[in-house]
This record gives C-alpha cells, sequence and structure tokens, in this order.
C-alpha cells in the first residue's frame, strides 16, 4: 500500500433508503423495509472508500467477511448514515467495525474484513474459472 493503513482513520456515508433498497425488491423478505443485503452493501462502501486513500495505483479491496446485526427497521424516504472505522490492519487485511443509524437511533453494526489486492490480477483469476 502506498502509506501505512492508519487505525482509527473515519468515513460517513448517507443513503435516503428507495424502493430498490427494500426487501421487499431485493427478495431478502416481504417488506418495504431497508434489507439487509442493502446495509451490508452499504458497510462495504463506506469501507471501501475509508480504505481508498491507502491504496497503490492498480490496488483495490474486497469483502472478504461481514459479521452483521440488523437491529432496527428503516421505512422507504428514512435516511441512513453509516459510520465506518478502521480499527485493524494485518498485511493486506483491514478490519473495519462500522454502524448505521436512522432518525430514530441505531439500526444494524458489523464488523468488516476487506483484503488489498491488484485489480487486474484479481479479474484474470476470476475469470479463468469460465474457461
Amino acid at each position: 500500500a502506498r502509506m501505512e493503513i492508519k487505525t482509527g482513520k473515519q468515513f460517513d456515508l448517507v443513503r435516503a433508503v428507495t424502493e430498490e433498497m427494500t426487501a421487499a425488491s431485493v427478495g431478502s423478505g416481504d417488506l418495504r423495509v431497508l434489507a439487509t443485503p442493502v446495509m451490508i452493501a452499504l458497510f462495504e462502501e463506506s469501507s471501501a472508500a475509508c480504505l481508498r486513500e491507502f491504496l497503490d495505483p492498480g490496488q483495490t479491496s474486497v469483502g472478504v467477511s461481514v459479521d452483521v446485526r440488523h437491529t432496527s427497521a428503516t421505512p422507504v424516504g428514512g435516511m441512513v448514515r453509516v459510520k465506518t472505522e478502521i480499527v485493524g490492519s494485518d498485511g493486506r487485511t483491514v478490519t473495519f467495525r462500522a454502524t448505521a443509524s436512522d432518525d430514530s437511533g441505531e439500526i444494524g453494526d458489523c464488523i468488516h474484513r476487506r483484503v488489498i489486492v491488484t485489480a487486474e490480477r484479481f479479474l484474470e483469476k476470476a475469470y479463468a474459472k469460465l474457461k
């Protein structure tokens, strides 16, 4: 990586919940509330963004694990705020803690791990599976 990865580095993300983000829409349930897989995607998006400044050109990060809790439902039109912090790094693996809140308080949290990879080499290996 370009520079030493700093524990404590934070990133915030805010999104309005749309119909496309609901459990009913993504198939993870029947209800018109923020879907757990979409909350996880927001955790991943904010973690990737938090890490980006530390990466060399040609590098990216890929999610490898998410230990998540989704504790409260957010309706369509509600605002979700994700706060992400780098809590550790070990070689190419970086660990994040993230929390999500809406206007009524915390709705979920996770521990997320991402691995730093060379984008081109990673894609080559993935697409070699089709040959």
